[in-house]
């Protein structure tokens, strides 16, 4: 049966909910934009340019899979411009955004209820972070505090998280009336883009700005986004100026975000920066009698530091790992002994990995060579880029156990055979010692392989 153009266009709408999700689809594409099937291929009409760019840019996939889906063809695709599309005004539901959090009606409780999940109280204190945690406590101490903003960074499930929403809850406690906010960078990009297409920039720009503590995960998140970068540079400026407190976690120290503004930079870098390594032995086994304790479980110190020894690689896989042993022993009635846990634990065993993990390689290439670790994980060609995911994937393979096929999948779902060519073509450059060169934002760069090797393991070690 011939399908209608309307009939067609719908069958696309459906595709790319289906694709991208229900809440990015409402955003970007339900009241924002109207395809057309032409005989040269789709017209995407949108309220205007900035909304173009942004499908075009993080949804040009969704789109192609969509028409080939529906039609046999990928396309072309082009955009126009249409005023009419743009939404009419609207309070926004309050289940959508994340308002300011006024803490008078939570004080005048008799037992202070945190309104985040983690607080300072339950993070297990060790060698490797104490400093962070007592930087933590100083931001909540101190009625103006020396480190602003306070800029947490490290690879995942080391702690950032909980000691953001712990300086959240303790600052809600100890400080009746303040307003706060805990946010993602992501959350921030999209209530941003929400009030620019809801005509409400203003209102976001005080729900921003006029906070005495405002802490925001995931900043890197903000890489290559330069109009978001511009309004963050003015929130943070406004509420720097006013003497408020500004906490940031990162997977990278600040100068090492690829296609993050100088300036964002530079106000990063004049606080307290603080970096968070995966917890020792010693904190590991706390973490497991903590959090044994919590579900009413006892484990013999045995199993414990069984556990805290073979799961190294972050905080949560070590609480997942310990999760698994009191399940299978709730549900068989066993006590978990040794030789039961390391059966168990197998898997958590087999990936550990007992020298770096590939997101520290990561941040480590994308610093060297000036690119983002989103561009790494990225298909971009770009010679710099590339260059820098050969090395990422070189590296990985070498001071890793992980498989070609693995190092491809967290690299950004690659072949495998594209793994192996690049392994193969940076042990060719080294044996070589041919000179390679890269664009900066600084210019170019050109240095022999043995060199540019020998600074990334000292970089990474």
């Amino acid at each position: 049966m011939q399908i209608s153009f309307t009939e067609e266009t719908k069958a696309i709408y459906e595709h790319i909910a289906q694709s991208v999700g229900e809440a990015k689809y409402k955003i970007w594409f339900k009241s924002s934009s109207r395809f057309t099937l032409t005989e040269q291929g789709l017209d995407i009409a949108v309220p205007n340019s900035f909304i173009a760019s942004w499908i075009e840019n993080h949804f040009a996939k969704a789109i192609r899979d969509a028409m080939k889906a529906v039609t046999g063809s990928e396309g072309p695709v082009q955009f126009s411009i249409d005023s009419t599309l743009v939404p009419a005004p609207r309070k926004a539901p309050a289940a959508k955004t994340r308002p300011i959090v006024t803490i008078e009606g939570v004080t005048q409780q008799s037992e202070f209820v945190p309104p985040l999940k983690l607080t300072l109280d339950t993070f297990v204190v060790g060698d490797k972070n104490q400093l962070a945690f007592n930087a933590a406590k100083t931001v909540v101490r101190e009625e103006k505090s020396p480190f602003n903003p306070l800029f947490y960074h490290g690879g995942y499930g080391v702690g950032k998280t909980h000691l953001l929403q712990g300086i959240c809850n303790e600052y809600a406690r100890s400080r009746p009336g303040a307003k706060w906010m805990y946010v993602s960078a992501e959350d921030f990009a999209n209530q941003y883009v929400l009030a620019l297409k809801t005509q409400k920039l203003e209102q976001f720009r005080t729900r921003f700005r006029n906070l005495d503590l405002l802490a925001i995960d995931d900043i890197h998140f903000l890489a290559n986004k330069m109009g978001m970068q511009e309004e963050f540079l003015h929130t943070f400026n406004s509420i720097d100026l006013a003497g408020k407190q500004i906490v940031l976690a990162s997977d990278a120290h600040p100068k090492q975000i690829g296609q993050l503004c100088d300036k964002l930079v530079s106000r990063f870098v004049s606080g307290m920066v603080v970096r968070m390594d995966s917890p020792d032995f010693e904190t590991r086994c706390e973490i497991c009698r903590r959090k044994a304790a919590s579900m009413k479980q006892k484990l013999s110190e045995e199993v414990i530091e069984l556990l805290a020894d073979q799961v190294t690689t972050s905080v949560r896989e070590l609480e997942g790992a310990l999760l698994k042993l009191i399940a299978f022993g709730s549900v068989c009635g066993q006590k978990i002994t040794p030789a039961a846990a390391r059966e168990l634990l197998s898997e958590h065993i087999i990936r550990n990995d007992p020298v770096v993990h590939s997101s520290d390689i990561t941040s480590a290439v994308a610093a060297y060579f000036g690119v983002s670790s989103n561009e790494i994980h990225s298909s971009k060609k770009d010679r710099s880029i590339s260059l820098a995911r050969a090395f990422c994937m070189f590296l990985t393979r070498r001071l890793t156990k992980m498989s070609f096929p693995e190092i491809g999948k967290t690299l950004g779902d690659k072949n495998h055979a594209t793994v192996i060519l690049a392994c193969r073509k940076i042990e060719q450059s080294i044996e070589t010692n041919q000179r390679l060169q890269w664009k900066t934002e600084a210019g170019f760069r050109n240095a022999p392989a043995k060199d540019v090797l020998q600074e990334l393991l000292e970089s990474i070690q």
